[in-house]
Parts: C-alpha cells; sequence; structure tokens
C-alpha cells in the first residue's frame, strides 16, 4: 500500500559546458529566471555515478512562477564535462527530450522564431494537439506543448517543464515504474508509425511506438499548485538498436541528466520502491539526517528505470522565500497536504535574476 504522495515534477536536470551560457539562454527563452537555490558545494552523496569520486559542481534550480517545474542547469567545477559522442535521436535510451508548457503554442512558435531557427513547424500531437521541438545551442531537444493553465500570470507566452520524452527497450517493462511508483496510470495514447511532428528531430523518418502517460489522480503538496499537471511519453525505437544516452558518461555530463519528483514521505517510498524492484541507488539521508543543499535543505533519493535512466526524488524540507530578509519556509512544519499560499511565490519575484 502506498502512503506517500508526489506534489509534481519538481525538476528537470540539465548537464551543461557553460553553467551562465546555458542559464542564460533559458532565461531568455523559456523565463526559467527565479532562482530557488544555487550551489557551489561538492557532489558527495553521488558516487555511484561520478566515478566514485566527490566532484565540486555549481548548479542551481530555477523555475517560471506561470507553473510546471523548473530546470536544474548543472556544471561541473573542476572536472572537464563529457559531451555526448554520438548524434541523439528520437528512442535513444534515457531523457531525449523535455516538455516545456505553453498557454498558446502557435503565439510562442512565432515568438521564438523571432530570435532563434533551430525549431520546427507547428505539428499536432498524435493526438491532435499543437506542439513544435527546438533544438537548443547545446544539443538538447524541447517539446512545446499546450496547456492553458497558469499559475501566477506574468503575461509570457511560456511556462515550465511539464514532462519528457524517455526512450526505453521494452515499454511493458517499464510501466510498472512509470504508471504504478509514479502514477502516471492513464494511457493517453499508444501509437506505432512514422509521426510528422518528429520529422524535425534526428531519426524522425523512422518508425516508434510512442506511449503517453498522464495521472488520474491530482498531484497534490505544497508545490502541487505550481508544478500543475504532467505527462511521461515512453518511446520505444523499432527500426535501430538505440543507443543509451549517458553510456561512459558520468552524471552531470551534458544532457538530460534526470527527471525529479517533490515527495512526501521518502520513508514510505522507500519501501514501496523496494517491494516493487526499484531500490533506491543513492538516498542522501539513509539515517534520516537532514541535507543541507546551500540555501535549502531536504531529502533526495535516485532509482533508475529498467534501461538505467534516473530518476529523482526530493523531499523539500526548507526554501527560501526573502534571502535578503533571512526568510525560509520550514515545510515540515506545514500541512504538507495542502498547496502553499500563492503570495509567498509572488514574494519570490524578488529572486529574479538576469544573467
Amino acid at each position: 500500500m502506498k502512503d506517500y504522495f508526489f506534489a509534481g515534477i519538481q525538476q528537470v536536470g540539465v548537464g551543461t559546458m557553460d553553467f551562465t551560457e546555458s542559464w542564460k539562454w533559458y532565461i531568455d527563452h523559456f523565463q526559467m529566471d527565479v532562482k530557488i537555490l544555487e550551489d557551489n558545494t561538492v557532489a558527495e552523496r553521488m558516487l555511484p555515478y561520478t566515478g566514485n569520486t566527490p566532484q565540486k559542481r555549481r548548479a542551481c534550480i530555477a523555475i517560471n512562477l506561470q507553473g510546471g517545474g523548473g530546470f536544474e542547469v548543472w556544471n561541473y567545477a573542476e572536472r572537464k564535462p563529457q559531451p555526448v559522442d554520438f548524434d541523439i535521436q528520437i528512442g535513444d535510451l534515457g531523457i531525449f527530450a523535455a516538455k516545456i508548457k505553453s498557454r498558446n503554442v502557435k503565439a510562442f512558435h512565432q515568438e521564438i522564431a523571432t530570435k532563434y531557427q533551430n525549431i520546427s513547424k507547428v505539428m499536432p500531437t498524435p493526438d491532435g494537439k499543437p506542439t513544435f521541438f527546438l533544438l537548443d545551442p547545446f544539443g538538447n531537444y524541447f517539446q512545446i506543448v499546450e496547456d492553458t493553465y497558469i499559475y501566477i500570470d506574468e503575461n509570457r507566452l511560456a511556462g515550465g517543464t511539464v514532462g519528457a520524452m524517455i526512450g526505453v527497450s521494452d515499454i511493458e517493462r517499464a510501466l510498472p515504474l512509470y504508471q504504478d511508483i509514479l502514477g502516471y496510470d492513464q494511457v493517453m495514447y499508444d501509437k506505432t508509425g512514422i509521426f510528422g511532428d518528429w520529422q524535425f528531430m534526428r531519426g524522425g523518418d523512422q518508425c516508434y511506438r510512442r506511449v503517453l502517460l498522464a495521472k488520474s489522480e491530482p498531484f497534490k503538496g505544497p508545490f502541487s499548485d505550481l508544478f500543475g499537471k504532467s505527462t511521461i511519453e515512453l518511446v520505444v525505437a523499432l527500426d535501430r538498436q538505440p543507443k543509451k544516452i549517458f553510456e561512459g558518461r558520468y552524471w552531470g555530463d551534458p544532457g538530460f541528466i534526470q527527471i525529479c519528483f517533490d515527495v512526501i514521505n521518502m520513508k514510505g517510498l522507500k519501501k514501496y520502491c523496494q517491494e516493487k524492484g526499484f531500490p533506491f541507488t543513492v538516498d542522501s539521508c539513509p539515517h534520516d539526517e537532514q541535507f543541507d543543499m546551500g540555501e535549502a535543505s531536504g531529502h533526495f533519493t535516485y532509482i533508475e528505470d529498467p534501461d538505467g535512466t534516473l530518476i529523482e526524488f526530493v523531499e523539500t524540507h526548507k526554501i527560501p522565500v526573502l534571502r535578503k530578509l533571512g526568510w525560509y519556509i520550514n515545510l515540515l512544519k506545514q500541512n504538507r497536504k495542502k498547496p502553499l499560499p500563492k503570495f509567498l511565490f509572488k514574494l519570490m519575484r524578488i529572486n529574479k535574476v538576469k544573467i
């Protein structure tokens, strides 16, 4: 029996070659400009994925207040990041595209096209909704999907992260994790073929099976109103043997390094994951201690899907609201089934950054 719950997708991790350049681009194009935390310490608890050596890094988590999850922009400080040595195609094993929400996909396409050209046309998804893709300057694909839910209206067309496309070798083998543990139990479509909306992407002329998953039950928790709804799209390449995107590389190297879910009751989640055959591979607080993340604190863990894609869980204990005044929210003292009041996030506008 499950005795944990999720508040939504907290962030998608993006490893970079240049922290400042990447974050500036995501601010300019996706308005990921409200800093939740920034950390310049050593990653000591990710040893299984960093060559069994603590690695110094610079990282931040930033959000768009219109709603959706954020980005964790991540850059090695002393080790030279190792980019992928092949061109990532649709269906390669791992996160090969992140989903970004827009209140008006066609209008946002026009806005992006005025300043960036490496984008597709607006096309229908398999269920008939408008979408387009872009390939950022760092080699990462993003799918823009229509979502009219606005958390705090800032007169922007873009919102935050609302899902990911994940390459898997066998969808039936992956479903127990994504449907059961993560709760994406509703199949929105299950289609096989060559897809028009993918012609912009490498491998778009090949045959795939794609399954779009959503949640039948809403998220709940302190950040659930901010994060909103999300989907996970599982993809199997049928015409070729897919490559593992992070084969031979470290967590934090360039690309989408993880998808992270905000969780309440990490102990319950740990027990359930073990029962289902997906034990934690990393646990920042194995003895129930509190993990300090610089300007915030909490408890993070990782599991792997059957193909090794990293899924992160974070139970947030403390986050900053107004750093200059030393004002933080202690979530352990809140009713953690209720969303935080919107005015607290409006105050976070003071944490907007320009690079």
